[in-house]
């Protein structure tokens, strides 16, 4: 497997990986943070903060997988 093809890597990965996935859109490009969900032949599913983000492999430009987030900090108390 070719993974310096990073929709090949996408579709190696199982789900419930951490990634980040950088894609095309109309006018440029954006990436999506997280959880790694469904892996189709066509596309993939990345649960971000903001709700499922669906991403075609065709649009792919990058992808890798990444560490889990740090812990949230306590609140400061006045």
């Amino acid at each position: 497997m070719n993974f310096s093809e990073p929709a090949a890597l996408l579709r190696s990965l199982q789900p419930g990986v951490r990634v980040v996935v950088r894609y095309r859109i109309d006018g440029g490009f954006t990436d999506a943070l997280g959880t790694l969900g469904a892996v189709g032949d066509t596309e993939c599913t990345v649960a971000t903060r903001r709700g499922d983000v669906v991403i075609a492999y065709p649009l792919v430009t990058a992808a890798k997988t990444v560490p889990p987030p740090p812990p949230r900090r306590t609140p400061r108390r006045s």
